[in-house]
């Protein structure tokens, strides 16, 4: 009975850790970025761009551009992909997308840089780059027919309908409450005021919550304070105010859309405020970050209004979908990771991917998977198993593939695009991460570049054979088929 409860209390202790410090300033606004994709945002606009028919010169870059501002994990990438992806966007260019977001965007690679050195985020930013156009290219020849059946009805408009204005401007705004809530940039970061208040039951409650939910950094286990005990709180009741607020809305606005909109509103706000417990009781800051979060939900409000009710409504409902679609399956697979980290001992990867091997850049990628950590968790717990002897190159391959794949990351992504495609882009995505990890590793260990480039070039030569192997069996097989 005792290792049963220290199997659940990992599993609920990576479950509130996610839900406290990553789910609100990160997640939910991605939901109303991706219902904000698929409600206003004409379906033939995202064809022209990143359909299928869509230039490969203009579809893959601005795929990889799009993924460079987003401070996303595996897991909050996937809102904003099903979004582009429901709306037409040919599945190459949005698996680049989804690969690109939480590899390599702008705060992870700033990040790396720091703790890494910058010639590890430069390798990380040119192989996330190389290897997720790659990925991307890949997935459109395997599923071509597939693709090209599913924009078939869009792809005779896509010449004719843009973006509004009014849609772009919204949407814009909602992107920049998404990165304003996630990046630490010193203006963000900032503190503009601060109080002490005296509570002499806060200390006590967070030695409690400590005790429950221990932080443990090599596990990825962040605990629990106060603030997010109250964020875990107001979230359950914008859940219970959202069944029938957003999810009734496209009936008419009603009461309790209202009421879920403003807690929803409240509970960004205060996930923004800064709150730590004390000796003598509360610290309460307001940083550049509180400011940035309030300033742009007061502005959503009169770029709504301009919307006609129905859009808005539209809006509110897909936000739902998705909402319903992915966050049940990312609450079960945050949990199953956490009861899965009570089996696997870090100390056991780092024994195997001491030295720059096969088998020490596969560990690192299997690592990456099963100890799932928030986004840019993984870049300290990198710094730290370099320290303990994990070699560069497998390091580099738990660092590609840890941001990229996830237990439940897997699951939302097949809900998506279906099972076959989803373990296909597993598959690629652990070859590609264990690829860069062996080249990366050959420089460090001084090996000359041209037989690095002449290893990597004989990787790409084998699977673009095995590519058109399967393209051609593709081409045999009912149009449809996931």
């Amino acid at each position: 009975m005792d290792f049963l409860g220290v199997i659940l209390q990992s599993g609920l202790a990576s479950l509130v850790s996610y839900l406290a410090a990553h789910v609100l300033l990160c997640l939910v606004p991605a939901f109303f970025v991706a219902g904000a994709l698929s409600a206003l945002v004409p379906q033939a606009s995202v064809v022209r761009f990143l359909g299928p028919g869509a230039s490969k010169w203009v579809a893959y870059p601005a795929a990889a551009g799009a993924g460079s501002l987003l401070a996303v994990c595996s897991c909050t990438v996937q809102p904003l992909f099903a979004g582009i992806y429901k709306q037409g966007a040919g599945l190459g260019p949005a698996m680049t997308f989804m690969f690109f977001a939480p590899a390599a965007n702008i705060l992870a690679l700033s990040y790396t840089g720091v703790a890494l050195g910058g010639e590890f985020a430069f390798a990380r930013l040119v192989l996330s780059l190389v290897f997720g156009v790659g990925i991307g290219m890949i997935m459109a020849v395997l599923f071509h027919r597939d693709d090209m059946a599913r924009t078939a009805q869009t792809a005779a408009f896509q010449d004719s309908v843009g973006i509004s204005r009014q849609t772009l401007v919204f949407l814009l705004a909602l992107i920049a409450l998404l990165i304003g809530g996630t990046l630490k940039l010193s203006p963000l970061t900032a503190q503009l005021w601060s109080v002490d208040l005296a509570w002499p039951w806060a200390p006590q409650a967070q030695a409690t919550l400590d005790r429950w939910l221990p932080v443990d950094e090599l596990r990825g286990e962040e605990g629990l304070s106060l603030q997010g005990s109250v964020l875990i709180g107001l979230l359950g009741l914008m859940a219970m105010t959202s069944i029938r607020g957003l999810g009734k809305v496209d009936e008419g606005f009603n009461k309790l859309t209202w009421a879920s909109l403003g807690l929803i509103a409240l509970t960004l706000v205060f996930a923004a405020v800064g709150i730590r417990a004390t000796p003598e009781g509360v610290h309460v800051a307001l940083t550049g970050r509180t400011l940035a979060v309030a300033a742009l939900l007061a502005t959503l409000v009169p770029l709504a209004r301009r919307f006609d009710a129905w859009d808005m409504q539209q809006w509110l409902w897909e936000t739902w979908r998705f909402v319903k679609q992915i966050f049940p399956l990312l609450v079960a697979g945050v949990f199953v990771v956490g009861i899965i980290r009570v089996f696997i001992q870090p100390a056991w990867v780092q024994a195997v991917a001491g030295h720059n091997t096969l088998l020490g850049n596969m560990a690192g990628v299997v690592f990456g998977v099963f100890m799932y950590f928030p986004t840019l968790v993984e870049v300290p717990v990198a710094k730290m198993l370099l320290s303990l002897g994990m070699h560069p190159g497998p390091l580099l391959a738990y660092i590609m593939a840890d941001p990229e794949l996830s237990l439940q990351s897997m699951l939302i992504t097949a809900s998506i695009i279906g099972r076959r495609k989803t373990a296909t882009y597993v598959a690629l995505v652990a070859v590609f991460a264990t690829a860069a990890g062996l080249a990366y590793g050959a420089w460090s260990d001084g090996r000359p570049v041209w037989q690095i480039v002449l290893s990597v070039a004989a990787l790409g030569l084998a699977l673009l054979a095995s590519v058109h192997m399967l393209a051609r069996r593709q081409l045999q097989e009912p149009v449809g088929t996931a």
